[in-house]
């Protein structure tokens, strides 16, 4: 890109510098940015981030960035948030983040969101509305239209972002892409993802336990209606309700099905069905199968994609000798099969494949998943997981939840946002919070 002429300004924070080289790497050059001479500023200049959402995952994540300045801590239970409260004592604390936005906005580069799944769009657009660049854990957010809000508007501030998939920065998914991608096993129309996550069963509590004094229950639930206290519901056993999470597709969905959403070059589903237990208005449900259609893309086949929690399997795999991990994605293709999980992958006959050369790997090996992040707020370079391509991802998976939840086939219209000729899914597709929230 060549640049224009530029205006060196006195009053320049590092912050607005920050951000317009950011912009600069993603192609956007204004006038304004220009004239700032953002280009001058040097990319090991560190960040500073704000943590929202810091005990469990959330401590390992803001642990990745010690590298960098980590200037504001939230977390609405102090319990929870201790470690990362002592591990950076020199950061501010809230419990509220529209507080920290608030009081540390002009202050802050980045945020970095790690709470109940429905706490992650007002979180994370929040930030991003006032041009924060965002890593967010998966599954991006509590519904489809929370994240297409949040793929909107990181394309439309040009921020720098990453979903929480961690697993995507490994050596063994690259060189399951370049095998699938090269032609190894042929054309894929077909491709099974299990997994053994359980979650959901049982009913509401009836009992009311006093509220932790460390703990701002009200906060906790944020825009989901009011229901009182109990410890059934964290830490992390929010994943079974509704209200607050996606069960086991939410949680481990982006993680597997990342892989044929990569080597595929899948984007938005076409229709959406699903098999399992009875539904239960309250608990995510456990022992769900959920069945994708994509389209073709180019001179790619339609993929059927089927998805199997609660410790189910594809029906087939003793009878075609096919190794039945805890945990995996089988690719189908005209030529043979390979099947991977996080850390291992095979071809499949084996005795086939006995002399098969792979291609040489041709996807770069990745810097770390928080360290890309880091990399693209300060450069504009890009990240694999940024929220147009974990969006979509992201979307895929939530609507899995959606077609159970009607009890319906879904033809999806991903222009519009709409499950055609079913009203019932409107509700679940965009949801209404509780007086006070808003996206």
């Amino acid at each position: 890109m060549s640049h224009r002429p530029t205006c060196h300004a006195p009053s320049l924070t590092r912050r607005e510098m920050l951000r317009n080289t950011a912009l600069a790497g993603f192609g956007i050059w204004t006038v304004s940015a220009a004239a700032r001479g953002a280009e001058n500023r040097s990319p090991n200049e560190k960040l500073n981030i704000a943590g929202i959402g810091v005990g469990g995952q959330g401590a390992w994540n803001i642990g990745n960035c010690a590298g960098e300045n980590v200037v504001a801590l939230c977390d609405v239970d102090e319990r929870r948030a201790k470690g990362s409260f002592e591990r950076f004592p020199q950061a501010k604390k809230y419990r509220d983040f529209r507080k920290l936005l608030d009081e540390m906005g002009n202050q802050i580069d980045a945020v970095l969101v790690a709470t109940p799944d429905h706490i992650h769009a007002p979180a994370a657009v929040a930030a991003m509305r006032m041009g924060k660049h965002c890593y967010c854990e998966k599954p991006l957010a509590h519904t489809v239209a929370e994240v297409r809000t949040m793929i909107e508007l990181a394309n439309k501030n040009k921020l720098a972002t990453q979903m929480g998939t961690q697993i995507h920065a490994g050596t063994n998914y690259r060189r399951v892409v370049e095998l699938v991608q090269s032609g190894a096993i042929g054309p894929v129309s077909e491709v099974h993802v299990w997994h053994p996550v359980s979650y959901g069963g049982g009913d509401r509590p009836t009992d009311t336990p006093p509220v932790p004094p460390e703990l701002d229950w009200d906060l906790w639930l944020g825009p989901a209606p009011v229901r009182p206290y109990h410890p059934c519901y964290l830490p992390g056993t929010w994943r079974s309700w509704w209200d607050f999470g996606s069960g086991g597709l939410g949680d481990f969905g982006c993680h597997y099905m990342d892989l044929p959403f990569w080597a595929l070059k899948l984007r938005h589903p076409t229709t959406v069905e699903t098999e399992g237990p009875p539904l239960h208005p309250e608990r995510t449900s456990p022992g769900l199968i959920v069945r994708y259609e994509f389209p073709a893309r180019g001179d790619l086949p339609p993929v059927k994609m089927t998805w199997h929690d609660g410790g189910q399997r594809p029906g087939f795999l003793a009878e075609r000798k096919i190794p039945q991990w805890g945990a995996a994605v089988l690719f189908i293709g005209q030529k043979g099969m390979l099947i991977a999980d996080y850390g291992n992958h095979k071809l499949l006959p084996e005795d086939q494949f006995a002399d098969f050369k792979r291609p040489d790997p041709t996807i770069p090996d990745s810097i770390g998943h928080h360290a890309e992040w880091f990399q693209a707020c300060k450069t504009g370079s890009p990240t694999t997981c940024n929220f147009d391509y974990s969006g979509t991802l992201a979307e895929a998976v939530l609507l899995g939840n959606v077609a159970h939840r009607v009890g319906k086939k879904l033809q999806w219209d991903h222009v519009q946002l709409k499950a055609v000729g079913c009203p019932e899914a409107d509700p679940l597709i965009h949801k209404s919070y509780r007086e006070g929230w808003k996206l």
